[in-house]
């Protein structure tokens, strides 16, 4: 491992702390003035400019005065960091523990109001193919990727206000979300808005009750959870792939969503010690890894096609390489981005193309996740620090 991995997560944690956690997000294309008027209350309009803002190789926020944004899932992703960061440097444990705190307590203030249990969402209007979500609506997935840097912190630092918050999640998740059943099997919603079929983001909802049932030891935590893991893997392809969605046309298979999957899966046959779906991690997995990576480096955003090479997709593969002790190959990933899609200050460009690359600083998507995969790698591999 070169010298310079450690030294490249501490410019990508000074840029994050310099911009006070804020920046643009991907899908923050809503958040422009113009879309506050009621002329422009239009859902396919709406759509429209999302989808122009998203994908656009210019970033024209700033043209359509788009502030930046205070992500609650920004915020776990760097407490969870932090927490990795706590263990790999210990002569600042304080600094990172008090910075948990910090965070910890803006994550209390963001709460979405109104539901069961402690919940979260972006803080953008979204809208999407199948719902239209507005800023702060809670979401499983958002909820999910917290609780889980929530109960990273709380296993690394006994920090008993970040378990305490999971365990207030689990009403969310149980009470607020949305159920759509095939036999006794379920799927959970992605917000309690909408009834759609979301593999991983039901699994992030499994995840959280096995996290806390592992505190606890509530077997109709675990009772629940593997209901819905069950109707997950019952959806698995015979390559061990999964698609996206269930019921409509978002068929594709993707690397980070796959590594949403294994990750909750992963987390779920640990901590229950329910063995049942074994086969399928490991079928999983070896899909993941043949099919996602160029020359065991470069993180792939298909599983068919090279190009783009995305932040978030890479900063998943981090972390589930990780996870699943492949850690030379997540070593190979991480070398790759900090060579090739790391800038001057810290930041990480969103996407690599075959001929260009877009170099807009998306804070959530790619910064934050690059953060919690890379303190992950140090953390893991003492050889690296």
């Amino acid at each position: 491992m070169p010298p310079t991995l450690a030294p490249n997560t501490l410019r990508l944690e000074n840029y994050i702390l310099a911009n006070k956690y804020r920046g643009y997000d991907r899908y923050d294309g809503l958040e422009s003035p113009l879309f506050k008027l009621p002329a422009l209350n239009n859902k396919k309009l709406r759509f429209l400019v999302q989808q122009i803002t998203k994908r656009s190789l210019l970033n024209l926020r700033p043209l359509l005065g788009i502030p930046k944004g205070y992500n609650p899932v920004t915020l776990g992703l760097c407490l969870q960091g932090f927490a990795y960061l706590s263990q790999v440097f210990p002569e600042k444990n304080e600094i990172y523990l008090e910075r948990i705190e910090i965070l910890l307590d803006e994550l209390i203030r963001l709460q979405s109001k109104g539901f069961s249990g402690a919940c979260w969402g972006y803080d953008f209007d979204w809208e999407a193919r199948y719902a239209s979500i507005p800023a702060f609506t809670p979401t499983v997935v958002a909820t999910g990727i917290i609780t889980n840097s929530l109960f990273i912190a709380y296993e690394l630092t006994q920090n008993r206000h970040a378990l305490d918050l999971c365990i207030s999640a689990v009403d969310f998740i149980r009470k607020d979300l949305n159920k759509v059943y095939e036999g006794d099997l379920f799927c959970y919603s992605y917000s309690p808005l909408d009834k759609q079929i979301v593999f991983n983001a039901t699994m992030k909802g499994a995840r959280l009750l096995s996290q806390v049932y592992s505190i606890n030891s509530d077997s109709s935590l675990l009772n629940e959870a593997a209901l819905t893991v069950q109707f997950v893997m019952k959806h698995q392809n015979r390559t061990g792939a999964w698609v996206y969605s269930h019921n409509d046309n978002r068929d594709w298979v993707d690397n980070y969503h796959t590594g949403y999957i294994l990750d909750c899966l992963e987390t779920f046959v640990k901590l229950t010690g329910d063995e049942t779906h074994r086969n399928n991690l490991e079928l999983g997995f070896q899909f993941y890894c043949d099919n996602f990576f160029e020359h065991e480096k470069i993180p792939k955003f298909y599983d068919q096609k090279k190009y783009p090479v995305d932040c978030t997709s890479a900063a998943q593969s981090i972390l589930t390489l990780v996870r699943f002790g492949k850690l030379k190959i997540a070593e190979n990933v991480a070398n790759w981005m900090v060579s090739n899609m790391q800038a001057k200050d810290g930041h990480f460009y969103f996407r690599k193309y075959k001929y260009f690359t877009s170099k807009i600083s998306f804070m959530r998507w790619s910064n934050a996740w690059m953060f919690a995969a890379l303190s992950y790698l140090l953390f893991k591999n003492s050889d690296l620090r």
